[in-house]
């Protein structure tokens, strides 16, 4: 039963599922899906990185009705990037049906023109609870006609104080509707907020994943050598794709300086960073077109980051839990992984407590890390930025076809294209970059000509 062509989805839908390759279900969305297209409420208890966002999209999608131009689904998540992604995938996941669309309402980008797009309409909303209650305190939208709510990351969203905008944003919100709580624990605040929101809802729970999949090394360092050994970490587990963790942003900035100086390509992620450049090292992370992101954990919860080869926790985190959601960023959807901690001899204690809560925790000497000189620490795509985007209409099977049929550049050195409003980030094999910025430059992309550089 763990295909999507088992489903009760129509064959439009299936056969769209099947060109995102999405064929088998993840525990969580082969026990909740069952339940939730059947228009059940719903508790979810899963990590990040189980594929949960599919789980609560695939039944919104599904009960869609597009000549109905009004709201009927809202989503709200803890952060404008988790947000933008669960955006991004419903546009892919409904891409079968035309003209459905998707707004974000988020906190960190200007507030009136999200007045203009509500004016014009939508029918899925996807925002962070502050702006989303905002819009509703001064009667720019319409929430009668929601017939689903979804709490992505709920317990998240409590952490950081949301309850009662919550409970605020759901008193405007017709009292017959499904309601979708996704959380990676369940403790007594989200129970509590269940029991207030929910109707007689289903409990599903894919407990432990982390604890199964995910090897752990625990390594006691004196701190002035922490920065030195991370090459030897990253050539020793032949590592493409890692991510550092620090809890503070100073100390990410001062990591990332004494990497680059021992010759790595790094990006750093806090929030000291403006939105637009938080987003953009998102893109150039997750397209492989640097090797490393150092960051706090603002990047351990709600990023869509897929294969991270391995997860350095260069900073050991402050509670468990923290260390929970670090540790997920290298095992998502079901895929093993790899973390280390690295502490001092003062953090014993918090040592110990981590270790408690989970298997697969070994402990080794640095002494013992091979470091391996001939390993190149290194990605094989670059990212050219182009200055258009969706506004202006473009796709991605238009910057594809001007790439190959246009200035005849081979699918594979082509890797993820990413399409914001306003621009466009694509992955190109490097040692094709400046073929590719020369040629490009003077060619059109769908009948125009864009602004084209490195990034």
């Amino acid at each position: 039963m763990n295909n999507f062509s088992k489903l009760n989805l129509s064959k439009e839908f299936l056969k769209n599922l099947d060109s995102l390759e999405f064929i088998k279900m993840t525990p969580i969305q082969e026990k909740s899906l069952p339940l939730s297209l059947e228009n059940k409420d719903l508790i979810a208890q899963a990590k990040t990185g189980s594929g949960k966002t599919v789980a609560f999209s695939i039944p919104i999608v599904n009960k869609l009705n597009v000549k109905d131009f009004k709201i009927q689904s809202l989503i709200l998540a803890p952060t404008r990037e988790l947000a933008n992604q669960i955006a991004e995938n419903l546009r892919k996941l409904s891409r079968h049906i035309h003209n459905v669309k998707v707004l974000t309402l988020c906190g960190g980008v200007p507030f009136k023109p999200q007045v203009v797009s509500l004016f014009h309409g939508a029918h899925i909303i996807v925002g962070t609870p502050g702006r989303v209650l905002k819009h509703i305190k001064e009667e720019n939208i319409v929430l009668s006609g929601i017939n689903t709510l979804v709490l992505d990351e709920a317990d998240k969203m409590l952490d950081m104080g949301f309850y009662d905008d919550i409970m605020e944003i759901i008193e405007t919100l017709p009292k017959e509707r499904q309601t979708l709580l996704f959380s990676a624990t369940y403790e007594k605040n989200i129970e509590d907020l269940a029991t207030n929101i929910l109707k007689n809802p289903s409990l599903v729970k894919i407990e432990n994943e982390e604890k199964t999949i995910i090897n752990q090394t625990f390594y006691e360092v004196l701190e002035e050598d922490k920065a030195s050994i991370i090459p030897a970490l990253i050539s020793s587990n032949k590592a493409k794709s890692i991510l550092i963790f620090c809890n503070m942003k100073i100390t990410c900035d001062k990591l990332a300086d004494d990497l680059y100086d021992m010759g790595l390509d790094v990006l750093t992620l806090h929030s000291d960073l403006e939105q637009k450049q938080r987003d953009e090292t998102i893109v150039l992370f997750s397209n492989k077109s640097y090797p490393i992101l150092i960051a706090t954990d603002v990047a351990s919860r709600g990023l869509h980051i897929d294969d991270v080869d391995l997860v350095i926790n260069y900073d050991l985190s402050l509670d468990e839990k923290i260390h929970t959601h670090r540790i997920g960023r290298t095992a998502r959807a079901g895929k093993g992984g790899l973390a280390i901690s690295l502490y001092t001899t003062n953090e014993l204690d918090r040592v110990e407590l981590i270790k408690d809560n989970f298997a697969n925790i070994k402990d080794d000497d640095i002494s013992n890390i091979e470091d391996d000189l001939s390993y190149k620490i290194d990605s094989n795509f670059r990212t050219i930025f182009i200055n258009g985007g969706k506004k202006h209409k473009l796709r991605a099977g238009d910057i594809l076809g001007a790439l190959t049929a246009g200035i005849g550049l081979q699918k594979d050195d082509i890797g993820k294209i990413d399409i914001l409003d306003f621009c466009s980030y694509v992955a190109i094999n490097k040692e094709k970059i400046d073929f590719v910025l020369k040629e490009l430059s003077k060619s059109k992309i769908k009948g125009k000509y864009y602004r084209i550089y490195e990034k």
